[in-house]
């Protein structure tokens, strides 16, 4: 229930220090004006002193000090017309006056007045526009997401200059009071898609909302799944694709990170730069993603098999190659696999936590030095040492730190199912492992289009990347309406 605020402007000053607990960044100043009294509220750490000296300030020494005309009953509308500040808001609540302080306004009240004015005097928090850290920028645009919720939407809007291009603001977070936006392009996005978001994102009750991540844990679908249904971003170039494709795009204020819905699992594989080079070099580069995909999953679990029950599935002689790079290492191969995988996850995770410098000398030291000392040593194989290489290689390909994490898990599950029960295992666990793949759903859309369910038109983007003028039509499952994005140009038609 929202309180009406006190006529007497002690009172006010009184509740909001009893609420902030007399904090010492709340600056409260008072100013007897036109036989009443006036002050200013706002936080000192969040909002620009000198922007209230300008805008509040100066108004009132020049507006109401100097102008025998005024009385106390209309100074607040005189401030109102006045005032030069970028947004104003009047309010008449203790809620509205508590939200718009620690949003960086500062708060005019007056004596013997049940309304104040709210002035926004934001100070700039936010660091510059800089280049997308996680996401490579081969070639594109160098720009990517701050923590500013506002300049977050203004590089969307600065690529997608369509009226119908909508924001559906939302604040989420007892505590936090997260500003969260929900954007579409009105006349392209699934209208049943736009309402399931906001409704999900309304019903949310949680204290505080710091990042994006906290949001997708709470909204996706499948919960249980170990691949992301939810895709994070970086590059306003990545989400305005995904806007222009149907799809919603989560802006959430004080994180780089923009939330794309929904997701399939190909968009994991493509990148911007796809659609910035010829198409025939980027289709090569799409199929080697799907190489190492594989690769990164199934290697180390193969390598077992063969070594230990499939002996006849590869020639002879480099089976005996295997059998003599093996002679003196006291492990199995799934224990030895499983010491290089476990070896080389510490190795990487230390790389990232550490400054830049000294994590790239880690990654060195590890790699060659323990790698080498291992195998001279007889601790591990060589061949183990190549496998487990290829295998880390190849899972980078992907920048997305969930597929990497779930290809790791999955590798782990392929390397028991080989270790107990050789190809059949891989056979059997790689059926269950497609199956669960195609079971998964994001916000209602299957994870695996166009593969399963199998779209003809679709493929043109999927694996392969055709030529522009091919790709007429908008994915069919996200754009209900105007599916149409490209219509070539016939020659009756000059």
């Amino acid at each position: 229930m929202n309180t009406k605020l006190d006529k007497s402007i002690d009172k006010i000053i009184e509740k909001v220090n009893n609420i902030t607990g007399k904090s010492p960044d709340v600056t409260i100043k008072k100013i007897e004006i036109s036989n009443t009294s006036m002050a200013t509220i706002y936080i000192e750490t969040i909002s620009d002193s000198e922007q209230i000296n300008n805008f509040i300030l100066k108004t009132v020494e020049k507006e109401i000090i100097y102008d025998k005309k005024i009385t106390s009953k209309n100074i607040l509308d005189v401030l109102f017309n006045s005032i030069a500040g970028a947004s104003m808001k009047k309010i008449n609540t203790y809620e509205d006056l508590i939200y718009y302080l620690f949003n960086g306004f500062a708060i005019v009240i007056m004596n013997n007045t049940k309304e104040a004015i709210a002035v926004e005097t934001r100070r700039n928090l936010s660091r510059g526009i800089n280049e997308a850290t996680t996401e490579a920028i081969v070639r594109g645009p160098k720009d990517g997401f701050t923590e500013n919720f506002i300049l977050n939407l203004g590089l969307i809007r600065r690529r997608i200059k369509d009226p119908k291009l909508w924001v559906n603001e939302i604040n989420v977070g007892k505590r936090s009071i997260t500003k969260i936006g929900v954007v579409y392009i009105k006349d392209i996005a699934e209208e049943s898609l736009v309402n399931e978001v906001i409704e999900k994102i309304k019903s949310i009750n949680i204290d505080a909302i710091i990042d994006s991540g906290y949001l997708r844990e709470l909204i996706e679908d499948d919960k249980k799944s170990n691949f992301p249904t939810l895709m994070s971003t970086e590059r306003p170039d990545r989400a305005s694709q995904a806007l222009l494709e149907g799809k919603v795009i989560v802006i959430v204020d004080n994180t780089p990170f923009v939330l794309i819905i929904p997701t399939f699992l190909v968009d994991y594989f493509h990148t911007p730069e796809d659609y910035y080079q010829k198409s025939s070099n980027m289709t090569f580069i799409r199929i080697i993603r799907f190489i190492a995909f594989f690769i990164s999953i199934i290697t180390p679990a193969y390598y077992v098999a063969v070594t230990t029950h499939n002996y006849s599935s590869i020639p002879t002689g480099l089976l005996l190659n295997f059998a003599t790079q093996r002679q003196g290492v006291p492990f199995p191969g799934f224990i030895e696999a499983l010491i290089m995988m476990i070896t080389f996850e510490i190795l990487k995770e230390s790389d990232i936590r550490l400054p830049s410098a000294a994590g790239s000398a880690v990654s060195i030291l590890g790699g060659l030095v323990l790698g080498d000392a291992a195998v001279s040593a007889g601790i591990v194989s060589p061949i183990m040492v190549i496998v487990i290489s290829i295998t880390a290689i190849s899972s980078l390909v992907f920048s997305s730190v969930d597929v990497v994490s779930a290809i790791r898990t999955w590798r782990i599950l392929f390397l028991f199912a080989a270790a107990f029960f050789g190809i059949y295992g891989i056979v059997l666990l790689g059926i269950y492992f497609l199956i669960k793949l195609c079971s998964i759903k994001s916000f209602g859309k299957p994870f695996c289009f166009p593969f399963a369910p199998f779209n003809f038109n679709e493929q043109k983007d999927a694996v392969l990347r055709l030529p522009k003028n091919k790709l007429t039509k908008r994915n069919p499952l996200t754009a209900k309406k105007n599916l149409i994005r490209y219509v070539p140009k016939r020659i009756d038609d000059e």
